[in-house]
């Protein structure tokens, strides 16, 4: 497979009132053509931030280092995502190249314009479609999302429709662009289970027609199991687990990956307590020097967990893991 992006020494800060504050710390990773990649962590972790970086979709206060690279590979060569600046170079990562799917549709549809006239504008902004050229496109689209009554439904606004069918329009808006790489940030959380075992079964469906790339972000590492090929774990802002979902989920190495885990129900054993990851996830203004997990962790090995960052460590040729327990940190 090749590469269809390229994440490296990723770095963001936002200016506020007290400062700089460190959103992603030097996070590095690939995805290639018809993969399916979990960004997974709690509520804080930087996934989204992540995640909007790859469509410079940041606020203004977004600060990214020198060294903060993002290279989207398309039919017409590599594209340096960070050096865009207009309107019309940003169209290409903004519903061209890359599309993405957002938790709420609601905070994403106009109340007040139909589903299908945004679908409309959103296609003829990115083609040279005729009206009816994407009419046609938006509806044929909303049916193959499982949408029923496709064509009523065009012309119907984002309240009249239930949570999931917001959700499959959401889905076949950003699919109706054709993008190379789909982003879905935590698209199954507000659906009951019904719902969410058929939005899986339609992005599996869709990796295998389209053979893109898709970036599931999640805190549920069940949903993870079920739809992705490799994933990464993000604590505050730093990557510090990854490797194919299998391995990753059948052994997992970093602590905290193993509390994510600890944390799941057991359906072989309902009456097993849960057992949560202790503490709360601290304040970006308030970084742990060392590993950002110390303060959480019940497996610290010494002085070194407090002062120095972990370096990558290699269990195997897909698999590493940032922590002290399987190396020290150079001093």
């Amino acid at each position: 497979m090749s590469a269809l992006i390229e994440v490296e020494n990723l770095t963001l800060k936002f200016r506020t009132d007290e400062g700089l504050i460190t959103a992603v710390d030097d996070v590095s990773f690939s995805l290639d053509r018809g993969e399916v990649m979990g960004l997974v962590g709690e509520s804080g972790s930087g996934k989204s931030v992540t995640a909007k970086s790859l469509m410079h979709l940041n606020t203004r206060n977004a600060v990214y280092t020198p060294d903060s690279k993002i290279t989207l590979h398309t039919e017409d060569g590599p594209v340096d995502v960070l050096s865009l600046k207009t309107p019309r170079e940003l169209n290409v990562v903004r519903g061209g190249a890359i599309s993405m799917i957002f938790q709420e549709p609601m905070a994403s549809f106009a109340p007040a314009i139909t589903i299908g006239k945004q679908m409309v504008e959103q296609l003829q902004l990115h083609s040279d479609m005729s009206k009816a050229q994407a009419k046609e496109v938006s509806v044929e689209m909303l049916d193959r999302v499982g949408i029923s009554d496709a064509g009523k439904r065009f012309n119907q606004y984002a309240f009249e429709l239930s949570g999931g069918m917001r959700q499959r329009a959401m889905i076949a808006m950003a699919l109706s662009t054709k993008p190379k790489l789909l982003i879905a940030d935590e698209p199954t959380t507000a659906l009951d289970v019904t719902i969410q075992a058929q939005v899986i079964d339609l992005m599996k469906d869709l990796v295998d027609e389209f053979h893109m790339g898709i970036i599931f972000i999640t805190h549920d590492l069940g949903v993870v199991a079920q739809t992705a090929d490799k994933v990464n774990v993000m604590y505050l802002g730093r990557l510090i687990e990854e490797g194919p979902v299998r391995e990753v989920i059948g052994n997992p190495k970093h602590p905290y990956t193993q509390g994510l885990l600890s944390a799941l129900p057991k359906l072989e054993d309902l009456d097993a307590p849960l057992t949560p990851v202790p503490g709360d996830i601290p304040s970006p203004l308030e970084r742990p020097s060392g590993c950002v997990f110390n303060t959480r962790c019940g497996q610290v090995v010494g002085d070194q967990c407090m002062s120095k960052l972990p370096v990558d460590v290699q269990i195997d040729a897909t698999h590493q893991v940032a922590c002290h327990i399987y190396g020290e940190a150079p001093s």
